[in-house]
């Protein structure tokens, strides 16, 4: 493929040194482990997740996942594959998948900076709050899925119910 832009053209900043203060300042624990690496652990409402920041300077893209601390046993891996499917289908931005080492789901998204100026704190944040957005609201389905003996269908149904008012 062609590269249009000139050669000498600087390359975003590391958007990871954003992410650190961001972090920071919602007080939770991280780790700058490298440049280009960043680890955090943020809480919800139903578990504690762990955030991985991944910084590219060669191709100037931020990979980023957003793992549930929830382990899948072997035996109910393909119903959550069924489940990561459906609610994947529902989602704008990211995706669900499944770490094949140790069956614990997560949520990933990409972000390509090559010709921007950096990513703006903002679009950070919302990166950042719509990961901990869609886990939170899928956390129900893998527990109904896994220890409910609903179906992915019947859980993702039961999940995505807005309750109204209060009880």
């Amino acid at each position: 493929m062609t590269i249009l832009t000139p050669a000498s053209q600087d390359r975003p900043p590391n958007p990871l040194d954003t992410l650190e203060q961001i972090v920071a300042a919602n007080d939770w624990v991280f780790e700058r482990r490298s440049e280009s690496e960043m680890a955090a652990e943020a809480p919800g409402k139903w578990c504690d997740y762990g955030l991985y920041f991944s910084w590219s300077q060669e191709i100037a893209a931020m990979h980023f996942t957003c793992a549930f601390d929830l382990k899948i046993p072997p035996r109910r891996r393909a119903a959550l594959y069924e489940l990561l499917a459906l609610a994947n289908e529902r989602l704008w931005i990211g995706h669900f998948g499944m770490d094949s080492e140790d069956g614990m789901p997560v949520f990933r998204h990409s972000v390509l900076l090559r010709g921007a100026n950096g990513a703006s704190v903002e679009s950070l944040e919302d990166m950042v709050d719509i990961a901990l957005s869609e886990c939170e609201r899928f956390f129900p389905a893998f527990q109904f899925v896994l220890w409910g003996g609903k179906t992915p269908a019947e859980a993702l149904q039961a999940a995505m119910l807005d309750c109204a008012g209060e009880a």
